[in-house]
């Protein structure tokens, strides 16, 4: 049996016990010995970065902001999608999971963060959004905490409010979308994106690729178009 290697660790803002580990070529962080994120179920990350982009314009000029970068997989799949044209912002909380990339997962995904088209924004992405200009992005893609459910930072609660949904229907273009990873349904979120104003569907994710069943949702919230019907 091939062991596990304990790679790094770090503290959340919280306090909490952030550990990187790997184990026959795969990775996972763990949050007070709890996994939080696997490289074998990406899937749903993955699915995250599809979803998100699936409204952006080929050919034209946008900014993306990606909420949480992980192992990484959500902006694989945003940057595999899109072309020079399209801006990525990747905001992260915790400065470790930032060098965690760069220095131990490098050959995953962590290279990608040299992309010219990539901008790493150390810091509260509640705070980039409020310090955002109204309408700066076409597409927020959230993965942060454990979705409207808040698990490593019970202040990441606050991007799921009423406040917080405002706060990102500004940010957001005319025409825009916002898509934010959840563990699982959630009725009374839902309820709230709506009535921040946003068009909502939830979409049924896998964790797992070969996973018979989906375990994760993305709520999707498309903001209307201006009246002429363009898309920033």
């Amino acid at each position: 049996m091939k062991p596990h290697h304990l790679l790094a660790e770090a503290r959340t803002p919280d306090g909490g016990s952030l550990t990187l580990h790997e184990h026959d070529g795969s990775f996972c962080i763990r949050l007070g010995g709890r996994e939080l994120m696997h490289s074998k179920a990406a899937a749903s990350e993955l699915t995250l970065g599809d979803v998100g982009t699936a409204r952006l314009a080929s050919g034209r000029p946008a900014r993306v902001l990606i909420g949480g970068l992980g192992l990484g997989f959500t902006l694989r799949s945003v940057l595999e999608r899109t072309g020079p044209e399209v801006a990525v912002e990747v905001a992260e909380l915790v400065p470790a999971i930032v060098a965690w990339n760069r220095e131990h997962l490098a050959a995953l995904n962590g290279a990608r963060l040299d992309d010219p088209r990539v901008e790493v924004r150390v810091g509260d992405v509640f705070e980039i959004l409020r310090r955002a200009q109204p309408a700066s992005y076409s597409a927020i893609l959230l993965d942060i905490d454990n979705g409207p459910s808040a698990m490593v930072q019970a202040g990441n609660a606050r991007m799921y409010d009423a406040r917080g949904l405002r706060l990102l229907a500004s940010a957001l273009a005319p025409g825009g979308r916002l898509v934010v990873w959840s563990a699982g349904e959630d009725r009374a979120f839902q309820q709230r994106l709506g009535q921040a104003g946003f068009r909502v569907e939830t979409v049924p994710v896998k964790i797992h690729a070969g996973a018979r069943q989906a375990a994760g949702r993305l709520f999707v919230g498309d903001k209307a178009a201006d009246p002429a019907g363009t898309r920033r």
